[in-house]
């Protein structure tokens, strides 16, 4: 990969759809084929979560089953516990994914359990991908602060991080979940977290809520981090975050990147149609600025 090569983790079929309300498998299957089409390389397709918790997931299977996989794209599930590691073995992903939190209050009121339990309870899940032969990606969640606890110290996150990277995570994506983070904590999170875990197995996988994302992002550039996590038409928020709006909007990201002189390898014409197909299903506007600028443009002409 060159230096100037940027991966894009696509979440908005997953970490997106899960917080909007319910639509049709055909409105999520075309979202997954549309991004496939835009020249996206990895997308998180769904994630095999009890429906009692995540109703919007239920239909991952589905979704999984019915999708035109190209080569040389990474179709990925969130998986947080063996049965849902099975299926999505079933459901064929190619890679899964898990997550923790580097604060206990959201981990208590997000999964039920202390951050230390939390990281005991991937350990089947780990053994039965490392089995499998499939890789697993790490998450860890209210990196740049926490809507219980406030500011998180940067060693808290580093922590975690580099406990899921010992126990066989290959990269680890550090989320600023609800959003509130300024681009020198991000610089200085994401320097800590890189003293433990090497900088190319780190992602950013940063919330819009106060619209510093964007200037986050191009803060930690310059540290050498080459792979961020982004949703289509900013899709989603936090369910256990109240007022938290969605994550990043993939669309602006590419524009910025490019703009900057990096390459995502994805079209972005193909990437605002597939954000305005999927609102238009959900009866909504892209929250991409982007986004919005390109479809006024068009609607002048």
């Amino acid at each position: 990969m060159s230096d100037r090569q940027i991966k894009l983790v696509e979440v908005g079929p997953r970490d997106g759809l899960q917080n909007e309300q319910a639509i049709p498998v055909s409105a999520k299957i075309q979202l997954v084929n549309d991004l496939t089409a835009a020249g996206v390389s990895y997308i998180e397709t769904g994630s095999f979560v009890s429906p009692k918790w995540v109703p919007q997931m239920a239909d991952s299977g589905d979704v999984f089953a019915a999708i035109e996989r190209k080569k040389g794209v990474t179709y990925a599930a969130l998986t947080p516990n063996l049965k849902g590691f099975e299926a999505a073995r079933a459901a064929a992903a190619d890679e899964v994914a898990i997550f923790g939190a580097a604060s206990e209050s959201f981990s208590q009121k997000n999964i039920n359990c202390s951050i230390a339990e939390s990281l005991a309870r991937f350990e089947p899940v780990l053994e039965a991908a490392k089995a499998a032969n499939l890789k697993v990606r790490g998450y860890v969640s209210c990196v740049l602060g926490c809507p219980y606890e406030g500011d998180i110290a940067p060693e808290q996150v580093a922590w975690v991080a580099e406990k899921l990277f010992a126990v066989g995570c290959y990269e680890v994506s550090l989320g600023d979940t609800i959003g509130v983070g300024t681009p020198l904590k991000a610089q200085r999170m994401l320097a800590t977290v890189a003293e433990k875990v090497p900088m190319q197995h780190l992602a950013l996988h940063f919330h819009n809520t106060y619209g510093q994302a964007l200037a986050n992002i191009a803060s930690c550039l310059p540290l050498g981090v080459r792979t961020l996590d982004s949703a289509v038409a900013g899709l989603g928020g936090c369910p256990y975050a109240k007022g938290a709006s969605g994550n990043v909007a993939s669309e602006d990201v590419v524009y910025m990147l490019e703009g900057m002189g990096y390459e995502t390898g994805i079209h972005l014409p193909h990437l605002i149609s597939a954000g305005q197909r999927i609102c238009a299903s959900l009866g909504q506007q892209p929250r991409s600025q982007v986004a919005l600028a390109e479809i006024a443009k068009q609607s002048n002409h």
